[in-house]
């Protein structure tokens, strides 16, 4: 082998794990849509909430991930162009807050992964098909599983 191919050869093999890093490090899109106006001192508290929650996993905004929030401000019509316009530019995943927003984005898209927070019995509104398994595209979090608020009530009344 001779001395250039040598060079090229070992000046490939470390360049290519700089590029193959470089190639790891894709921004991830996080759609937001809040269901309270911008203003809202809650609203902007869970989200601060959640961007602190992100960071403590690694997930800067900027960096390695672009977080993009909307405010539908109570408005149904507002809902829906958010919900449209964050479905045509497919976000990676979209937070939602508020059951307006989780039954638009059910409607909308079978496909991008939805999280919801803040919504009171997500299965009896039809949002998932249950807490354990939810199926299709629709996951999150509950604020009250009224099933084991019925038990809990119950075995407090009779220790009464």
């Amino acid at each position: 082998m001779r001395r250039r191919e040598f060079i090229g050869l070992a000046g490939g093999s470390i360049a290519w794990p700089l590029t193959a890093r470089a190639q790891q490090q894709t921004v991830r899109h996080v759609a937001v849509i809040n269901v309270r106006r911008e203003t809202d001192p809650l609203g902007q508290s869970q989200l601060k909430a959640f961007r602190q929650g992100l960071e403590k996993f690694g997930w800067i905004d900027g960096r390695n991930v672009r977080i993009d929030v909307r405010w539908a401000g109570g408005s149904a019509e507002q809902m829906r162009e958010i919900v449209d316009e964050f479905v045509a530019v497919k976000p990676d995943v979209i937070v939602a807050s508020g059951t307006p927003a989780v039954a638009a984005l059910k409607r909308a898209t079978s496909t991008i992964p939805v999280v919801f927070v803040g919504i009171a019995e997500p299965v009896a509104q039809g949002l998932i098909t249950n807490m354990a398994r939810p199926g299709g595209n629709i996951t999150g979090f509950s604020l009250v599983d009224f099933s084991i608020v019925g038990k809990t009530s119950c075995r407090i009344r009779l220790r009464v």
